[in-house]
């Protein structure tokens, strides 16, 4: 048998692309966006009581993963991409049906001109992700702190420390209607987004991420981040 799904909302997000996005919710907490409920869920009716709850699971389809790439083995980054575990053991992207499960932060509930917008906090997600379910978050069963999580039990250490060159700092000063942009490129990079192939390589090297309509580039020098400029990407 098969199914098929509607999107009932697309996300908006700072991710333009896979690199960078954080491996689970939350590690970015100065990653904000916004779900936008579409035809006929964008009514305030659909979340009538929705703004109760502090935090939402959301179900989403992987839409940058080509169905090609389905796997039934993976390499989890927080093994160092060096063992391989089964998918059903993974939160690897790359699934049978490409379905992702993330619980965000509700900030606000904004409904104008007939069009319902959730501001979220604490996204995994790339920007254009069309979302299939909402759901609230419970905490009397959705927390466990005594459940065991295998190889990923603990919150991953930061990795790299994070340092701005003054014309990246003077950037950002210019950048007003981003007061986040700072925490967020710390908070992305400080978690080490390259593979994990590449960071063994102790050798400097550069690269490049997207963040809204920013290009950041950054250099690896040890265990140091240096952003070096940052700037608008020509759409």
């Amino acid at each position: 048998m098969t199914y098929q799904f509607e999107p009932i909302g697309i996300i908006q997000s700072p991710y333009v692309e896979k690199f960078a996005v954080p491996r689970q919710p939350n590690l970015v907490k100065a990653a904000q966006g916004e779900l936008h409920l579409l035809t006929p869920y964008n009514n305030p009716i659909s979340v009538k009581g929705l703004e109760q709850f502090s935090h939402l699971w959301l179900l989403f389809h992987f839409h940058h993963i080509e169905p090609t790439k389905r796997r039934l083995t993976v390499r989890p980054p927080r093994l160092g991409g060096n063992k391989s575990l089964g998918v059903f053991a993974t939160r690897s992207p790359y699934r049978p049906n490409n379905i992702g499960l993330s619980v965000v932060e509700l900030i606000d509930i904004i409904v104008e001109k007939n069009q319902v917008i959730l501001k979220l906090g604490g996204l995994d997600l790339v920007d254009g992700t069309p979302i299939i379910d909402i759901k609230p978050y419970l905490p009397y069963c959705d927390s466990h702190p005594d459940a065991k999580a295998g190889y990923a039990q603990m919150l991953p250490e930061q990795k790299l420390e994070v340092s701005f060159s003054a014309n990246a700092k003077l950037f950002i000063e210019s950048q007003q209607d981003y007061p986040q942009l700072t925490e967020l490129i710390e908070q992305v990079i400080s978690q080490d987004p390259r593979p994990a192939y590449k960071q063994k390589n102790n050798h400097e090297q550069t690269y490049a991420i997207s963040l809204y309509h920013f290009n950041i580039k950054w250099k690896v020098i040890g265990c140091l981040a240096l952003i070096e400029n940052i700037h608008i990407i020509e759409r």
